[in-house]
């Protein structure tokens, strides 16, 4: 879906449009590319296996931090998820109460088939960039990222 040229006023305006476009638009695709190998899998779902894939076992809590989940979201998520035996929640060593979240064989085999998903989407939105502006895109947004972090 082409949504066509966009016409903003100023710069300082279209700022936070841009940023929102290129996140749909960067959503769509990787669901397209998880459509494509013929999984059943939300974009939010994807993003939860890659935190964990990447960060490890956690909490629900951290988890639903680290991607902007409400409780009652990352639980239906969890459930989905577990249900399909991608994840699983075990006991936490120190902290009997508490519930560690962590990738099964299973899902650590499907995050492999996802992580090609990603660097195609990923590589195909840089592609005009060199490799010194990839770097800057990635400072600049960064940098971005941490100013409203601080500014809250």
């Amino acid at each position: 879906m082409n949504a066509g040229p966009l016409v903003t006023p100023s710069h300082q305006e279209s700022l936070g449009l841009l940023i929102n476009l290129v996140r749909v638009e960067l959503v769509r695709s990787i669901e397209a590319e998880i459509a494509a190998k013929g999984l059943d899998l939300r974009y939010i779902q994807f993003v939860m296996l890659k935190r964990l894939a990447m960060l490890g076992p956690m909490s629900a809590t951290e988890l639903a931090r680290s991607v902007e989940l409400d409780g009652g979201a990352m639980t239906r998520q969890l459930d989905q998820l577990e249900g399909r035996g991608y994840l699983r929640r075990r006991p936490h060593e120190q902290d009997r109460r508490a519930l560690r979240i962590e990738l099964t064989d299973r899902g650590n085999a499907l995050w492999q088939q996802l992580t090609s998903c990603n660097d195609r989407v990923l590589d195909a939105a840089q592609g005009s960039l060199d490799e010194v502006e990839r770097e800057r895109l990635h400072d600049y947004l960064s940098r971005v990222l941490h100013a409203l972090r601080d500014k809250n």
